[in-house]
């Protein structure tokens, strides 16, 4: 059985300073993804998380306090591919993949979109441009998990207030199309497989006290390819547990 958790921590420094690393510690993940850890190399270099008996994987934007995932395993991966092999996209710290040889797992860290309309336009070819990476990586390494922020609603049910129609990026039709044919094609949506009919939510914004509210949106996921359906046995987003604007979303697998 494998222990798995993913979290945006919106800088990890800042999570580690509300107890990220106890919490670990007290939890004993099998792996842990880390989304948008706005570390340098410098810093990352720092082995923040050897004494838990992690190995640690990074992909670091060049850009400062900017960006960036983190991979720790307890298990040595066969192979590691840090980005996608498109420069402009790698130079923002965005994909790591750790093949384990019977599986793997890719974290990765979708652009958002909601800083203006240039932004929403690289988000669009950015999900044009790593779709055939996404494929490349099902056809080349067995049972792929792919973990991470998306910035993107999937359904309805997965935001407070479908009817809005001011239309935000992570919310538009061109992007949740995308979701839907990566769910519908490629991918299978672990959260589902276990809870197919309730509402969830992993993202909150820390205006209008949204997250009292509950008012979110699920914009992390676990994706699986189809073959690792019946290996999930539970997923959860531990709503409690706040290191950042989103939920830690944690899973096992047995593989």
């Amino acid at each position: 059985m494998k222990k798995i958790v993913s979290l945006n921590a919106n800088g990890l420094r800042s999570a580690m300073q509300k107890n990220l690393h106890g919490w670990l510690e007290e939890n004993g993940f099998d792996c842990v993804c880390i989304q948008e850890t706005k570390m340098d190399q410098s810093m990352a270099d720092e082995h923040l998380f050897g004494s838990l008996g992690y190995r640690a994987y990074w992909s670091c934007a060049e850009k400062k306090g900017y960006s960036g995932v983190m991979t720790l395993t307890k298990e040595e991966p066969l192979t590691v591919v840090h980005g996608c092999g498109i420069p402009e996209y790698d130079r923002e710290g965005r994909f790591v993949l750790l093949d384990f040889g019977q599986w793997s797992l890719l974290n990765v860290y979708i652009p958002s979109g909601s800083s203006g309309e240039d932004r929403h336009e690289f988000k669009m070819k950015f999900l044009d441009r790593t779709l055939p990476f996404f494929k490349e990586c099902i056809r080349k390494y067995k049972n792929l998990i792919v973990v991470g922020d998306y910035n993107i609603v999937h359904e309805d049910i997965d935001i407070h207030n479908p009817e809005r129609k001011d239309m935000p990026s992570g919310f538009r039709p061109e992007e949740r199309s995308w979701l839907h044919t990566w769910f519908s094609e490629l991918f299978v949506d672990s959260f589902r497989v276990i809870h197919p009919s309730v509402q969830e939510f992993s993202w909150w914004s820390y205006r209008a006290g949204s997250y009292d509210k509950n008012k979110g949106w699920r914009i992390d996921y676990h994706s699986i390819t189809p073959g690792l359906k019946d290996s999930v046995k539970s997923f959860e987003h531990q709503r409690k547990f706040r290191f950042s604007d989103h939920c830690p979303l944690v899973a096992e697998y047995e593989i």
